[in-house]
């Protein structure tokens, strides 16, 4: 579900100064959720999307993730969607990162999204994901009743997001996987940012029964599972044996994609941690966020390392 869709528009130019004339420029259908979405679809999965779009943006956007084999059930939000960008110094390779905040969303709207995604996700169970900062027009409960529906529809529900929305989904409710980085966990724990990123696991760990992961761009990331709504038991962690790539952006999404696709598709934490990472990293090769090619997932996986972490996470 993408509550805070955007076009997602990145420039190579040569140095993030005066006037410059983009090498690369790729244009894709984005927000954290429809590139999630279109990782899922490049490693071969059926997707759907249900987003909230508007305006001649709006319609750019759901024609590219249409172009990308997502399935896209589009809701008019009345307000042009936002517009997010990304340039990278091809000589520095230092990055800049432009983000719209989240397209306001209108209580009216958000009932019509909730009724299409129900019933979408009980002609389609699964894997359901609502990723993103939530526009701060829909409150702090929208991530609360947005998993409650999905849930009660049979689905088993990831989120991806941060702030008072995720606050209070994790107060109410009990999503079947949290992924956040070690920023979006040290704010939810209300700990330092430098925080070690076990602590940090084990603490996001005691605000839900479900499967829990902090990323942390370049080193990795950790999880502590299991699947199955009971209680938390050794935790894993995973990390890339090689280059990370010039083009971070969207990493986190893919990697999200990557894990939902694994754990469809049947595979334990360590299997779907190692899936994960490779697409992440296969992502951070080529500007734009999930436009990756799924050829090169494989050759990465051999290079993912995943270990038992040396305490469990415990509840």
């Amino acid at each position: 579900m993408a509550l805070s869709a955007s076009l997602d528009i990145t420039y190579v130019v040569a140095e993030l100064r005066g006037i410059q004339r983009p090498t690369d420029v790729r244009h894709v259908g984005g927000g954290k959720a429809l590139n999630a979405v279109r990782a899922a679809s490049r490693l071969g999965a059926p997707t759907r999307a249900v987003a909230v779009l508007g305006g001649g943006t709006g319609e750019a956007v759901r024609a590219s993730a249409v172009s990308d084999g997502v399935e896209v059930e589009m809701v008019d939000g009345g307000e042009p969607t936002r517009v997010c960008v990304s340039v990278l110094s091809r000589d520095t390779g230092e990055l800049t990162e432009i983000y719209e905040h989240a397209t306001p969303v209108g209580p009216d709207v958000l009932d019509r999204v909730l009724d299409r995604a129900e019933g979408a996700a009980r002609a389609r169970p699964g894997w359901w994901l609502v990723s993103g900062g939530m526009p701060a027009s829909l409150g702090d409960d929208v991530l609360l009743r947005v998993v409650a529906v999905l849930q009660g529809a049979g689905c088993r529900v990831a989120v991806d997001s941060h702030g008072p929305a995720l606050r209070a989904a994790l107060a109410g409710s009990s999503p079947d996987l949290v992924k956040v980085n070690r920023a979006e966990a040290a704010e939810l724990v209300d700990h330092p940012v430098d925080t070690p990123l076990p602590d940090l696991l084990r603490l996001v760990a005691t605000r839900t029964r479900g499967l829990v992961v902090v990323t942390d761009g370049a080193a990795g990331a950790i999880a502590a599972g299991p699947t199955d709504g009971t209680e938390h038991g050794p935790g894993v962690r995973a990390w890339f044996d090689g280059p990370a790539g010039r083009f971070p952006v969207g990493s986190g999404d893919a990697f999200l994609g990557g894990m939902l696709v694994a754990l469809d598709g049947g595979a334990d934490l360590a299997g779907a941690m190692r899936t994960a990472t490779a697409v992440a990293v296969a992502n951070a090769q080529v500007a734009g966020a999930a436009v990756f090619d799924p050829t090169a997932v494989g050759p990465m996986t051999d290079l993912v390392r995943v270990t038992s972490l040396p305490e469990a996470v415990g509840r």
